[in-house]
């Protein structure tokens, strides 16, 4: 029976999600024949280019690399082909043509971070968050041609934490992915796998833009406080402040009570406690954490040592 580690494989990503799931094929000693990545792209002060952090991996690690502009371009297509892959394994990539996932004997697969059919798209980390799930997960599938709707080969849930944000939630299920992905080379090796349908109802996760990042204060204090943990670190649920943009790392739900007066006024504000209390339109929010437009991060005790705030002053997006 062949084990994964007989396995050749190709590795498609590009973000740090994948960069774990990479990092887990080497330490198990899979052959990897070579990565494909995104192109290196202009970053920080100088814009200089940037590799992305697969590739930084890759070239660690002394991996052959590919990085086409356009996944149909023919050269990448027979560059691919002169590899031999048995399998292709993607993670946080772009839509892959059918020339390129149908191209492996074994396939190609996927590592999603949700449990599908729930939140197949761009963004299911933040959206699972967003929409107050207590639950999420991993699924490994094959690709088809229709984005994540392929037959899964496993799946494995967590649960989501109280007060967990998007960013430590996407850690955990990069280091969860990367332990599943293994999983599945291993029956994939020894043949022993069984493609399953995806049961149940399906959602979707499109792309977080920031936009999607403004709060509506007349909003309950519950669907704000996900809103704030879904956009933490990026990019950042925000408000404006005396006509600042003010965006809010992390923060709590004071009370569910319904109120009646206006939602975004500041509430209660105890600068010896380090309390910053806002009405919503359901209940009351506490801010914890927060960065004024200019600032640096600070928790809303430092804040309110330096920035004089009143109550039944308003935070808006006017």
């Amino acid at each position: 029976m062949r084990r994964a580690q007989e396995l050749k494989v190709v590795f498609m990503g590009t973000p740090e999600f994948a960069v774990v799931s990479l990092q887990k094929l080497l330490d198990h000693k899979i052959p990897v024949a070579g990565v494909v990545t995104g192109p290196d792209k202009p970053a920080g002060r100088g814009l200089q280019m940037q590799p992305t952090p697969v590739k930084k991996l890759a070239l660690q690690a002394g991996l052959p690399i590919l990085q086409p502009e356009k996944l149909r371009d023919a050269q990448f297509i027979q560059s691919l082909r002169e590899w031999q892959a048995e399998v292709f394994v993607v993670v946080a990539f772009r839509i892959l043509p059918p020339e390129v996932f149908t191209m492996p004997r074994l396939g190609t697969i996927n590592v999603h971070a949700s449990l599908l059919p729930k939140y197949r798209g761009a963004a299911p980390i933040q959206w699972a968050i967003i929409n107050g799930e207590t639950e999420t997960g991993v699924t490994t599938f094959f690709i088809e041609e229709k984005v994540d709707t392929g037959e899964m080969i496993l799946q494995r849930q967590t649960a989501i934490g109280e007060f967990e944000t998007a960013g430590e939630l996407h850690d955990r299920l990069a280091a969860l992915g990367a332990e599943v992905l293994v999983a599945t080379l291993e029956q994939v090796a020894s043949g022993k796998w069984q493609r399953k349908p995806q049961i149940g109802e399906a959602s979707l996760a499109p792309k977080i833009t920031k936009e999607m990042a403004a709060i509506d204060w007349k909003k309950s204090a519950r669907e704000i406080f996900n809103l704030v943990r879904g956009m933490n670190p990026f990019p950042g649920a925000f408000t404006n402040w005396q006509g600042r943009h003010l965006k809010i790392f992390r923060a709590r739900v004071y009370n569910e009570a319904a109120v009646d007066n206006d939602a975004g006024a500041v509430a209660k504000v105890n600068v010896k406690e380090g309390e910053l209390i806002i009405q919503t339109g359901r209940g009351h929010l506490a801010i914890d954490e927060l960065q004024l437009e200019g600032k640096r991060r600070m928790s809303a005790a430092e804040f309110l040592r330096g920035h004089p705030i009143r109550n039944h002053e308003k935070l808006s997006l006017t």
